[in-house]
């Protein structure tokens, strides 16, 4: 299958500035192609993934990817998608986060072979070039009425735009002047907002090379999930590539819990199964959707991807314990995965009586409902029932001396650390 055509089943086009060609081209032979990031943050969040996934997709057709980190549009600011401007970042905070983002994508995307993804920084080539060879080399390509004209510039007239946001799409069109200059890239892909930005590329080359230059832009399409809202975030915000934004536990709880109605589709998008294996697991989201085998491979795969295989067996060990009780199993640390986002209380180390410990913590009302509660087998312990209203509660119950684990009733998890 050409990968024009397993992108298109994938239902992962949007747009194409000359979709024979491509496909014509991509035919012919291997080519070389771009997709950018800017450092605005010391992370990618799984709505970066999206395009990446695609360059992922050529580089295994045979095609040689090109990662570009946008350490100089990044200092100042894409407007795409954006009612405001960007806060600029100083030039130290946007290091920091080009280390950490060249780090996270070679550990994701690189690999040994012929075809191995090479990682470029557009500051590189961008810092050497100065305000009137900007000017007379670059900006005299560019019409003030096409620029204004780009749905990205035009949906912030009315709000106001600067000058240095405005001059975002010439910044990011140099890139793929001097990518396809030097790196015979031929292809640029991004999302739907980066349409503009990559026909504007694309213009240019043509002034500067000439109107035969094989050259093509291609944009994935903007995901929603089936309710309409924006793909990837929930209530506690964005989904975090780095596990110490988003612990590994978390990011497979997000895949494991997709609704019925995206999950074919984010196998499409996310994971490098075969059609036939995706096309098994769509027939049992219609035939056996209870068993949830399609949204379990999902995270998994994707759990595999983005952390490794250790973090996976440590994530659904997790899942297994707290669907389980068996908390005791868990280490501290798997707690504090698990445990992340439930009720958080403090208690000092020193001994006490469960109904005073549970009263003080704030986990029960008041010493009658305590004792109520432990009597009639409602409060559980580190998983196991607590029975005995004389316990004296200790550091010894805790797990790695951290943690305790108070269950009351079936679902009503509260975590305690040990101060």
């Amino acid at each position: 299958m050409n990968i024009i055509d397993e992108l298109e089943w994938r239902d992962a086009i949007n747009q194409q500035t000359d979709a024979e060609g491509l496909k014509e081209l991509t035919n012919e032979k291997s080519i070389s192609l771009y997709c950018g990031v800017d450092p605005t943050g010391d992370s990618m969040h799984i709505g970066h993934l999206i395009p990446f996934m695609v360059l992922k997709r050529f580089q295994l057709a045979g095609h040689r990817p090109v990662i570009l980190i946008g350490g100089a549009t990044g200092t100042i600011g894409d407007p795409s998608g954006r009612q405001s401007e960007r806060s600029l970042q100083t030039l130290e905070e946007i290091q920091a986060n080009v280390d950490a983002l060249t780090a996270q994508l070679k550990k994701l995307f690189l690999t040994e072979g012929d075809n191995q993804m090479r990682m470029v920084n557009n500051y590189d080539w961008t810092h050497k070039i100065n305000v009137i060879e900007f000017l007379r080399d670059y900006g005299k390509n560019f019409s003030i009425n096409t620029m204004l004209a780009k749905d990205v510039v035009s949906s912030r007239l009315d709000s106001g735009i600067s000058f240095t946001e405005f001059s975002y799409q010439i910044l990011q069109s140099l890139d793929y002047l001097h990518l396809y200059q030097h790196e015979d890239v031929q292809l640029q892909i991004g999302g739907s907002d980066q349409w503009g930005n990559i026909t504007s590329g694309l213009d240019l080359i043509r002034k500067k090379e000439g109107s035969e230059a094989k050259a093509f832009g291609l944009t994935i399409p903007l995901m929603l999930k089936a309710d309409g809202t924006k793909f990837g975030k929930t209530a506690g915000g964005a989904i975090w590539l780095d596990p110490n934004k988003t612990t590994p536990f978390e990011f497979y709880q997000f895949w494991a819990n997709t609704d019925d109605r995206d999950v074919v589709k984010y196998l499409k998008y996310f994971t490098f199964l075969s059609k036939e294996r995706i096309d098994e697991l769509a027939q049992k989201v219609e035939t056996e959707p209870h068993k949830r085998e399609a949204q379990i491979t999902l995270a998994e795969e994707m759990t595999r991807f983005v952390h490794s295989e250790e973090l996976l067996a440590q994530a659904k060990r997790i899942t297994a314990a707290l669907f389980s009780g068996d908390i005791k199993s868990l280490t501290a640390d798997e707690i504090e995965q698990g445990f992340k986002e439930m009720p958080t209380f403090e208690a000092t180390k020193e001994a006490k009586n469960i109904v005073d410990w549970l009263v003080d913590l704030g986990i029960v009302k008041s010493k009658r409902q305590a004792r109520e509660d432990i009597t009639n087998g409602a409060i559980s312990m580190n998983g196991e029932r607590v029975s005995d209203v004389g316990l004296e509660v200790s550091e010894e119950h805790a797990i790695g001396g951290r943690f305790i684990i108070i269950r009351k009733g079936k679902k009503n998890y509260s975590l305690v650390k040990m101060a």
